[in-house]
């Protein structure tokens, strides 16, 4: 079945509508003539997801002409880079530079008649036992890395050759920080911090303490915490305004206890995130029903600082309509053991289905307004209800019609007196 089908497929591809039927290509001018409900029965949907399961954005940057801006901040830039391209970099900066001042040792040496009196114990040479480029680009490596073997050395009747010396040792000091930081900083990087931070496959929507509620589970494997963790969600859907502009892909903040402090998490064990829904929520005209009809991705985004290295660490994922279980709860993974509380992550993503009404949370506050009675109370009582101020109206105007018929009578007696 096509439900089966979507299940097994990976959450890192896009996500198609259960009814999918192929069709020919058609030029984009032909499928745009095409009539809006047609397009939408006969054409396989796509949800192209804006944030992948794993927290990879799937956004694709072309046509940047500015390029030189990548080369302004050169530092971000090489730590940006994928690491055989970073390992590249790191070797041919070295490379280039050893040889660079090779070049130049053996140039003085060649112009001050150096080689020429190679074997002349009188001569005093600018670098002593210096014979050729090999030697000088070995002197180069000793002077930059400060290895300094002794057998190689400067002397004092060749200040072309000392000032050469200390700009070959400023640079090289230069070289090294920033190499050696881009290294580190790279090394460092809490990415991989937040492969151990979880989240469930799916969220869900069900009843919490009376009303509707969107939620989702975070987790954390390792036993280092997470400090200063905080939870966002943005509910992304293309929208269009009422003076007819369309602005694709919409952020819009989803409330997960920003004002309450229920976004700030004590992350030791896993947590279900709740979002009411209520007037202020985007869902809040949206029912069992309409649900699979919409074309919207809740990304969530988890922050915080890594205890052992105090880095700010950031991971994300992404829930679209087909992952938004109605009517279900998470199974809970905490039980209490002989001294300490043991987590099933085995039951992590696990739901269960619970009874929670088909409605949106609008149409339930509307009935809950009209009746002023618990949730629980069923729509044919409310509907009866409904038809007792009709009554009341008939009632009204039979007493109105009585009283009139009243005051016809009293005029005739006084009449007739």
């Amino acid at each position: 079945m096509p439900s089966n089908v979507l299940e097994g497929d990976s959450m890192d591809q896009d996500v198609e509508s259960p009814v999918a039927i192929h069709q020919p290509k058609l030029p984009k001018q032909a499928r745009d003539d095409l009539p809006r409900h047609i397009s939408r029965d006969r054409t396989k949907r796509k949800i192209q997801r804006y944030v992948r399961k794993d927290g990879k954005c799937n956004v694709h940057h072309g046509n940047v002409r500015e390029t030189y801006r990548y080369l302004t901040d050169i530092f971000t830039t090489l730590v940006d880079l994928k690491w055989r391209f970073n390992l590249l970099i790191f070797v041919m900066v070295y490379t280039v530079t050893w040889l660079f001042f090779g070049m130049i040792w053996w140039l003085i040496a060649y112009i001050r008649g150096d080689m020429d009196h190679i074997e002349d114990p009188s001569w005093t040479p600018c670098v002593t036992n210096l014979n050729g480029f090999v030697s000088a680009f070995l002197f180069s490596i000793e002077t930059e890395t400060t290895i300094g073997y002794g057998y190689r050395v400067i002397t004092d009747k060749c200040p072309e050759g000392i000032i050469l010396l200390l700009i070959q040792s400023v640079l090289g000091s230069i070289v090294n920080a920033f190499m050696v930081g881009c290294m580190f900083v790279k090394i460092s990087q809490p990415k991989k911090r937040a492969e151990t931070l979880v989240f469930s496959t799916h969220a869900v929507i069900s009843m919490r303490d009376g009303k509707l509620c969107l939620m989702f589970r975070v987790g954390d494997l390792r036993n280092s915490h997470i400090v200063e963790a905080s939870i966002r969600a943005k509910l992304i859907k293309s929208k269009q305004t009422s003076e007819g502009e369309f602005i694709p892909l919409n952020q819009t903040d989803i409330n997960v206890g920003y004002y309450t402090g229920d976004d700030r998490l004590f992350l030791v064990s896993p947590l279900i995130i709740s979002h009411e829904i209520n007037q202020q929520s985007p869902f809040w005209e949206i029912s069992k029903a309409q649900l699979p009809k919409e074309e919207l991705e809740i990304v969530v985004i988890l922050e915080g600082m890594v205890e052992a290295t105090g880095m700010t660490c950031q991971a994300r994922s992404s829930y679209v309509t087909s992952e938004i279980l109605w009517g279900y709860r998470f199974t809970p993974v905490l039980t209490l053991e002989d001294g300490f509380y043991e987590v099933d992550y085995n039951s992590f993503h696990e739901t269960y289905e619970t009874s929670t009404p088909s409605l949106s949370a609008k149409e339930l506050a509307e009935l809950a307004s009209r009746a002023e009675l618990p949730l629980s109370w069923s729509v044919s009582s409310k509907l009866n209800q409904r038809a007792d101020p009709e009554t009341e109206e008939e009632e009204k105007n039979l007493e109105e019609q009585t009283e009139r018929n009243g005051d016809v009578a009293n005029l005739e007696n006084e009449s007739r007196v």
